[in-house]
């Protein structure tokens, strides 16, 4: 007796050939490329909250203490309150959307999918860490509206240390002595030893590579690159970005040398991934969007170090 089946299983559409618009893999794909491509994002302080686009969060800022001595017989020194707080507005609501129609879909290899959900995660991890990088405006005593009106530096015409920068179109090259002397400001401001991070542009990361001290063992351990790490110098993390931002001119970059403490990303919504089929299209709407705010939060630990473009 003959066994008729249903559909043909040549025409069948199974797991392999659907996985190519399973929304589920899109959620994945895209959050996974969103993290790949996230670099001051990964170095700074994140809290989690729950709320609307509008919200603020309040994140308490306290002062170091110092010790007393404690004499025989005598209380305890009671350290004086002079806790401030740090209030960051969740009002940044991004999303990044794709209208795939059902002949592309049904004509769609899995290479497709991937191109649509790692743009996705690279556009959103883009933006996150440009508004990070915006901050840097705000360091030291910086009022967030300019660079030269905060700690933003340059490696003086000897090479030996390093100056204000006033906001001219070129500057001088990078030497280890002006990287050592900014990192001696970083230590003069008692910031942390820990968590400390060196974020360049690809340009510094070239005159970095110059340098023959830096290309050693101690520099590149030979490991791949990971969330644009690219080695160590002086116990600080170095890493490389092409969104490190533009000073004045198109012949400038800062490169930041930052605390995890000096910004923080308050994220009240992760990478979100939606789908809605559109009749009238005939086709279906993906969209991935993420809803966060960010601030300065320990200005004095932060310092930029202007640099060629």
């Amino acid at each position: 007796m003959a066994t008729s089946v249903w559909p043909s299983q040549t025409g069948a559409v199974d797991n392999a050939r659907a996985a190519t618009f399973i929304p589920e893999i899109w959620s994945d794909e895209i959050v996974a490329a969103y993290q790949a491509n996230l670099v001051l994002a990964n170095l700074v302080k994140k809290m989690a909250m729950t709320g609307k686009k509008g919200d603020t969060i309040h994140i308490p800022k306290p002062t170091r203490g110092v010790a007393t001595a404690k004499a025989a017989k005598t209380a305890v020194t009671i350290q004086a309150d002079t806790e401030s707080e740090v209030q960051v507005v969740i009002d940044k609501h991004f999303e990044y959307s794709r209208m795939i129609e059902d002949i592309t879909e049904a004509q769609a290899l899995s290479s497709l999918r991937q191109f649509y959900t790692g743009d996705a995660g690279y556009a959103l991890a883009k933006q996150v860490d440009n508004d990070l990088f915006t901050l840097g405006k705000s360091f030291g005593d910086g009022d967030g509206s300019d660079w030269t009106n905060s700690a933003t530096f340059i490696v003086n015409s000897g090479g030996t240390g390093v100056e204000a920068y006033a906001g001219a179109g070129t500057v001088n090259a990078f030497t280890d002595a002006g990287f050592r002397a900014l990192i001696q400001k970083m230590d003069d401001a008692d910031v942390p030893m820990d968590n400390r991070s060196f974020v360049v542009p690809p340009s510094l990361r070239n005159a970095i590579m110059g340098v023959e001290r830096y290309v050693s063992s101690d520099f590149v351990d030979g490991r791949s690159v990971q969330n644009g790490k690219i080695g160590n110098l002086y116990g600080i993390d170095v890493f490389t970005t092409s969104n490190c931002p533009l000073t004045y001119t198109t012949t400038v970059k800062a490169a930041f040398l930052v605390h995890k403490d000096t910004m923080v990303m308050a994220e009240q919504q992760g990478i979100r991934s939606q789908t809605q089929y559109k009749q009238e299209f005939l086709g279906t709407l993906y969209t991935a969007d993420t809803l966060y705010g960010v601030k300065t939060l320990r200005p004095e630990s932060g310092f930029v170090l202007a640099v060629a473009a």
